[in-house]
């Protein structure tokens, strides 16, 4: 069933566990996503970045995630992840398939990120749609989303007090030194625990992980296996998953590790196939490794059994 961010977030919040947000492309994700949810007996955010609207349609995708939601009695949110175009967030606002929108206008000075996250939670809560906002930047590179490292700041506690209580967002993303994409870290994923607790007790709406994908060896291993190139692909630990949604986070983007897995199924079943050209095939090993992945993220958030 669809429900609000602020509906399957405000239960993650009194339960103390996150939700895992997981960016969808087509619809092999998204039964990926469902497979793993109903396994799990798991909530789950289902998210489209401007890059996937980009590839597949708003309406495209949001046909395929409601048809999805409807079929099951699983809470489930569609959510546009990482809006930086204004005018494309309202569309999402107005079309009436967003349970939730995030705006992302952490690299905008202060004073316009609030007043323009004000503005779309304004429009939003009209229709009962639910508003993510970001404070403070996060590195990588993620679709459409570029913020250099040297650019990247943390989230400022006193100012997440001030922002959250101006704009009336409903979850905040927070800076705690995860990055886009596959190369994260060079040695061990380094997070900033003191903040995201200090952020947590001060701020008493959900906060969000963004940039927080582990890059799961097993996985990996088969993708270069049979041809991938991601060697130095490194992400964020579980141990600091872990830890970061005991302090407080309810909500954890992955978007890389199932790039990962797509990719490895698809290529290992090539490689031992090469006599199959049905799509249908190819395609089938991706979405059960997919599903593999999202299950274990939804275990390691606390998620599992909590729909």
């Amino acid at each position: 069933m669809l429900v609000t961010l602020k509906q399957i977030l405000g239960k993650a919040h009194r339960g103390h566990y996150a939700v895992g947000a997981f960016n969808v492309n087509n619809l092999e994700m998204i039964q990926a996503v469902m497979l793993a949810a109903e396994a799990e007996k798991s909530p789950a955010i289902m998210s489209t970045s401007e890059g996937a609207i980009h590839y597949a349609g708003m309406e495209e995708l949001g046909a395929l995630a409601h048809l999805a939601a409807k079929r099951s009695k699983l809470p489930i949110t569609f959510h546009l992840d990482h809006g930086k175009n204004v005018e494309l967030i309202k569309t999402a606002i107005k079309s009436g398939l967003y349970g939730s929108v995030m705006f992302d206008g952490s690299s905008l000075p202060y004073e316009e990120n609030v007043a323009t996250t004000k503005e779309l939670v304004i429009l939003a809560h009209k229709t009962n749609v639910s508003v993510e906002a970001e404070l403070g930047a996060i590195a990588g590179i993620e679709d459409f989303v570029t913020v250099a490292d040297r650019d990247a700041h943390l989230t400022d506690p006193k100012q997440a007090v001030d922002f959250v209580k101006r704009t009336g967002c409903d979850a905040l993303a927070i800076a705690v030194g995860t990055k886009h994409g596959a190369y994260k870290f060079a040695g061990d994923s380094t997070l900033d625990y003191a903040r995201i607790k200090k952020i947590a007790s001060v701020v008493k709406i959900p906060l969000v992980l963004h940039g927080a994908s582990g890059v799961p060896e097993n996985v990996k291993k088969v993708c270069i296996q049979y041809g991938c190139d991601i060697e130095d692909a490194k992400g964020v630990s579980d141990a600091s998953i872990r830890k970061s949604v005991s302090l407080g986070i309810n909500k954890v983007n992955i978007d890389t590790d199932l790039r990962i897995a797509f990719d490895a199924g698809v290529r290992k079943f090539l490689h031992d196939n090469p006599k199959v050209i049905d799509p249908r095939e190819i395609l089938k090993p991706a979405v059960e490794l997919i599903a593999k992945v999202v299950a274990q993220k939804m275990r390691l958030l606390g998620s599992s059994g909590k729909s």
